[in-house]
């Protein structure tokens, strides 16, 4: 019976819902991995358009800081882009053998899973942030900027955490371009935003990163609030979050290795960064450049 329920959602929705095993094996895969590597290139423009509107404004210094932070926030997302692999993982895993309770269970782990993840990555980031920059060996003409703009991205990064887990639900039941179409809007918002505060309203390093939060924040808001929509094989409800522990540990158990292996690049730049950040403010601010 949950079975033919499933079956009948799939075939009735449309959400976006895809069954992958249809149709030519080649377009299938085109048309679902298109989006991802388009996604990469919007959600490297936060850091891009922040470093372009504050470099102008604000000046060297600033720029400095968010070249700094914004090596920092790529590992950061890296890992939690692979990480929310793993809720994907488990998702696609029991969406495609046709089990909807566990599909929602998952879900509901997942989503749950996200929520945690960000109330620790806050608390660690706004304590550590000053630690964390000094070990990069940051300028401290800089630190103070510096400072600011990674504690407010810590600060916000429930936005963050959630779109990728959001996204991660939407991709594993087969829709991979709702996710790409929140993330075009977001990141266009963060444009006009960082432009009204830093070009117009002139208030500073901080809310660059405050801008970039907002907008994460909306294209997160957009995930749950499609997830939340009833009648679909994913709905999500809010009063049923919670930890189911098996399939807790299937989630970590393929999330965290892939998060792993998606920062090492990231990991890699910081350390780099670091010595770079050794040689003064204009070689912090320069180095920025170069990778624009």
């Amino acid at each position: 019976m949950e079975q033919t329920k499933t079956q009948n959602l799939i075939k009735n929705s449309s959400d976006g819902v895809r069954d992958l095993t249809q149709g030519s094996p080649y377009s299938v895969i085109l048309s679902f991995a298109f989006p991802f590597f388009v996604s990469q290139v919007f959600q490297q423009l936060y850091n891009v358009v922040d470093s372009l509107i504050v470099g102008r404004f604000l000046g060297t210094t600033a720029l400095a800081a968010v070249s700094t932070s914004g090596t920092l926030i790529f590992m950061i997302v890296s890992f939690f882009e692979g990480a929310a692999m793993g809720g994907s993982v488990v998702i696609a895993r029991y969406f495609g053998a046709k089990d909807e309770t566990k599909v929602h269970r998952a879900i509901h782990t997942a989503v749950t899973l996200a929520l945690v993840m960000s109330v620790f990555m806050t608390a660690f980031g706004v304590l550590f942030t000053p630690q964390i920059l000094r070990w990069m060996n940051t300028d401290p003409e800089v630190l103070p900027e510096a400072i600011s703009y990674f504690r407010t991205i810590f600060a916000g990064c429930i936005g963050l955490v959630v779109y990728n887990m959001g996204r991660s639900v939407m991709v594993a039941v087969g829709d991979s371009k709702r996710p790409l179409y929140y993330l075009i809007f977001s990141a266009l918002t963060n444009i006009v935003l960082d432009y009204l505060f830093v070009g117009v309203f002139g208030w500073g390093v901080w809310s660059a990163a405050f801008a970039t939060i907002i907008s994460q924040s909306l294209s997160a808001v957009f995930c749950i609030g499609h997830l939340m929509q009833k009648g679909h094989v994913y709905t999500l409800s809010l009063s049923k979050l919670g930890f189911d522990m098996p399939l807790l540990w299937e989630t970590i158990k393929y999330g965290m290795p892939s998060g792993i292996q998606n920062s090492v690049i990231g990991f890699a730049n910081v350390i780099v960064l670091s010595q770079i950040n050794s040689f003064g403010t204009f070689a912090m601010a320069a180095s920025v450049r170069m990778r624009r």
